[in-house]
């Protein structure tokens, strides 16, 4: 009986882990979702700098009743920095791909990031690469060639958005690595949070438009899906294994398709389905891989 209770023990900070990482991603998911709405009336710097406002109305509670000021504390400024200029331009390229692009068709293109950070882990950690992981980084561009069909007639240019954002992302992760030695996650959070609405602010003066009474609800929901989302992930990943995780991130393909097609109308196609197959096996693949290594 005691063996048994051992077990529940054991078992729930790993269930509870998952169950934080599901809703994490579910809620990014919708503030993707409303991102796509809002960026259809709303310039794209708009978007993202009042998104990132909104956000703040997580994150400064946060730190006032749940931690500390002094983690906020910034020691790494120039790494901080590169990592909030990244973000803005991975922001912006995914608002961006957003407004020319099916939801699921975008977010799964965003899936290639985890393919590219193995690549520049190389170069920029110094890490080598398994024969696994090349396998995983070969069926993932197989997966995007089978999405884009290059030279075909359907070929759409708007894909590139998405493709580079990951590939942008990729790069902001693989800095996080090396920030997170020096700086606390709550840090290197806000302020990459407070880097991305400054440069959305910028661009008041190339013209915003008049926020109406029923977006400004939207705008605010986006902001705290977004800091919410952010919170229960970093706390999934404190309790829970990574590599038992990072198979839940891959609902998002299942809630992008099932709100795009509830929104918008948006059916995936085949090839869509097909690539994203490919993409999803190739990381599962690495993941599983390394783990059992």
């Amino acid at each position: 009986m005691a063996l048994g209770a051992g077990k529940d023990e054991l078992m729930s900070p790993m269930l509870r882990s998952l169950g934080l990482m599901a809703l994490g991603i579910l809620l990014l998911t919708a503030n993707d979702a409303v991102s796509k709405y809002l960026v259809h009336h709303y310039p794209i710097g708009q978007v993202v700098g009042l998104r990132q406002a909104g956000t703040l109305l997580v994150l400064v509670p946060y730190v006032i009743f749940f931690s500390q000021w002094s983690l906020l504390r910034v020691i790494d400024l120039r790494g901080q920095l590169l990592r909030g200029t990244l973000f803005i331009a991975g922001s912006v390229l995914i608002v961006w791909s957003f407004s020319e692009l099916p939801l699921a068709t975008a977010i799964t293109m965003l899936y290639m990031s985890p393919i590219f950070m193995v690549i520049l882990s190389v170069p920029l950690l110094g890490e080598r690469i398994s024969r696994q992981r090349w396998i995983a980084v070969i069926g993932g561009f197989i997966g995007v060639l089978i999405i884009m069909r290059p030279g075909g007639s359907t070929f759409q240019w708007a894909l590139m958005l998405p493709l580079l954002a990951a590939m942008i992302n990729a790069l902001r992760d693989v800095v996080t690595r090396r920030l997170a030695r020096t700086e606390t996650s709550i840090s290197i959070l806000f302020w990459s949070n407070i880097i991305l609405m400054t440069g959305g602010f910028l661009t008041l003066p190339m013209g915003w438009a008049p926020v109406r009474l029923h977006d400004a609800f939207w705008f605010l929901a986006a902001g705290i899906f977004n800091g919410t989302a952010h919170f229960c992930i970093i706390e999934a990943l404190r309790t829970g294994e990574a590599s038992a995780l990072a198979p839940v991130r891959y609902t998002a393909l299942l809630w992008a398709a099932l709100l795009g097609f509830l929104i918008w109308g948006e059916v995936p196609e085949l090839w869509l389905l097909a690539g994203a197959a490919v993409i999803v096996g190739s990381s599962l693949y690495m993941i599983r891989a390394e783990r059992r290594a």
